[in-house]
């Protein structure tokens, strides 16, 4: 058996290039930088600068909410310049200079200044940065590709509150030492980018237009507005994952260790989406993308049934196996039913729909939570996980 699968296996790393690597090793640094901070932001400011609930709620959600609009854009100018890692370059550098603010921010109003020049800098780069992934990466290991990617990314997403949580116990809860360290990750990243990654050669000659025109945007097929839709239905079925954390709290879990619970599901997501990513590209697509909703089904019904930790933790680990299972087949999905010249917007298109889809089905999770109790919110969400699959298996 492992003579079988150990050439395979390295045979499948070997056809991705370097540039996935360097590309998925400036996510994990961003990340550890960006989870640092994000990680303890609500305390930092409830507790140092006095901030309400509802003032931390609407400071996040005018942050995401920024993110998506700008990502639309981004993802347009890159097919439109033809150019993908210049952009990429400049939305990681303003994520990255935005770190000091957190650090030295005296009130509320340099906070929400961070968080949206952040979340600008996220939405400039995402677009460009998958939509290079998708340029660099061998179609028959493109799946592979976004895996791989996505498993580097999510390291960074449980590194980066462990080392909050440790130099939190080391400093004395000091935030904003905390803070100045995130800038590090966050500067070695744009670094990597920089001098790490070469972009490929574009067609010269190739007269451009706006990609959001019309005529342009007809050349994006039917097959791919169903992937933008089933992305939409999975992000309604799945809602935020701050979800998760209130149940775990439920359990009586110290507030302390909530956030490993997080950690837990960023583990089991790093280290499932690469196998799954490579999969896919043997796999049929709506195949797994029905298992990945099984997946969920199965997460939702453990986390209604009680909130014990061991309970809490199970749902939570199957929740990051659906994650590992969809998130870079999904992306991988985009990238196969749009033009190559049109893959930033496709990208732009596909993130602010799947967005604006986990802002209403956070705000109906949130609903069902306080006026018919947590179970029934996950009941809820396995019932509409239920009709998707239903739906995904008559369109098959």
């Amino acid at each position: 058996m492992t003579t079988a699968t150990t050439p395979a296996t390295s045979t499948t790393l070997g056809k991705i290039p370097s540039g996935i690597w360097v590309l998925g090793f400036v996510s994990m640094l961003m990340d550890i930088s960006s989870e640092m901070i994000h990680s303890l932001l609500p305390l930092f400011m409830v507790g140092t600068l006095g901030a309400s609930a509802f003032v931390v709620g609407g400071i996040e959600g005018l942050a995401e909410s920024t993110a998506l609009i700008v990502k639309v854009f981004s993802g347009a100018l890159s097919d439109y310049l033809g150019k993908r890692k210049g952009l990429a370059v400049f939305g990681y550098a303003l994520g990255a200079l935005t770190k000091p603010l957190f650090a030295i921010a005296p009130v509320i109003g340099v906070v929400l200044t961070a968080r949206l020049l952040d979340r600008v800098g996220k939405g400039i780069r995402g677009a460009p940065r998958d939509a290079l992934v998708a340029d660099i990466a061998p179609a028959e290991v493109r799946g592979a590709a976004f895996g791989l990617r996505q498993s580097l990314d999510t390291v960074g997403a449980f590194l980066g509150p462990l080392l909050a949580v440790g130099l939190m116990l080391l400093w004395a809860n000091d935030f904003r030492a905390v803070f100045w360290v995130a800038v590090i990750p966050g500067m070695l990243a744009v670094a990597l980018l920089l001098f790490g990654v070469r972009e490929p050669a574009r067609h010269i000659g190739e007269k451009r237009s706006n990609p959001i025109r019309r005529e342009n945007l007809k050349r994006l097929s039917g097959a791919y507005w169903w992937v933008v839709g089933v992305g939409a239905v999975f992000t309604l079925a799945r809602f935020s994952e701050a979800f998760l954390v209130l149940r775990a709290q439920q359990g009586g879990i110290p507030v302390a260790f909530v956030p490993l619970m997080m950690v837990a599901m960023n583990l089991v997501y790093a280290a499932s989406a690469y196998p799954f990513g490579k999969l896919s590209d043997r796999m049929r697509h709506k195949t797994l993308l029905a298992l990945g909703l099984a997946m969920l089904i199965a997460a939702d019904l453990v986390l209604a049934t009680n909130d014990h930790w061991t309970t809490v933790l199970a749902g939570v680990a199957l929740w990051g196996i659906h994650l590992g299972m969809t998130q870079g087949l999904l992306a991988t999905m985009v990238a196969d039913t749009a033009p190559a010249d049109l893959r930033g917007t496709a990208f732009g298109f596909f993130n602010l729909v799947s967005g604006i889809a986990l802002l209403i089905a956070s705000a109906v999770a949130g609903l069902l939570w306080d006026q018919l109790g947590a179970s029934f919110t996950f009941y809820a969400s396995a019932a509409f996980c239920g009709i998707a699959l239903l739906a995904l298996f008559k369109k098959s």
